[in-house]
């Protein structure tokens, strides 16, 4: 991969919403170099998309996020793909992730409920053949997510009292 387009990515892994014109001015680059780079790497499916990073729970309607762990016994000639394929089709889930260590995979899922997601695991996941078993765990607090700081102190505006 060339120096123009890691650098692209990396701008745009910070803000997916910036411009090729911005882009190829904070690159040193043209706009139609830097449109060809991004036109290239979608196609090639290194951007795969610009999802955009919300903060559930500043709305009244809060969703709750939960990570799986999942072990699974690996398809005759498929691995664990095909078992992840069938998984990361819920509309539930948001990520599934192949992992090393004492289980094979990471899902990540958000409902509206921790019965939703109790829901989800027991009728649809755990019910699945290569399911050996799960275990679940709920996040309590957001203080980073994809590199974006979720929640920032408030700078204390009291005046110091000394003894």
């Amino acid at each position: 991969m060339n120096e123009l387009k890691e650098k692209i990515l990396r701008t745009l892994a910070k803000d997916g919403r910036a411009a090729a014109a911005e882009l190829a001015i904070m690159l040193g680059s043209t706009e139609q170099e830097v449109s060809v780079a991004i036109a290239e790497m979608e196609a090639d499916k290194i951007i795969c998309g610009y999802p955009t990073l919300i903060d559930w729970d500043k709305l009244s309607n809060e969703k709750v996020t939960a990570l799986i762990e999942v072990k699974v016994t690996p398809q005759r000639g498929q691995g664990f793909d095909k078992i992840a394929e069938r998984i990361y089709k819920f509309d539930a889930v948001e990520s599934v992730y192949l992992m090393s260590g004492g289980f094979d995979l990471t899902v990540i899922i958000r409902g509206k409920s921790m019965r939703e997601v109790a829901s989800f695991v027991s009728e649809k996941l755990a019910p699945m053949e290569a399911i050996l078993s799960t275990a679940t765990h709920f996040v309590l607090k957001k203080y980073k997510d994809q590199g974006i700081v979720m929640q920032v102190d408030e700078e204390d505006s009291r005046i110091p009292v000394s003894p």
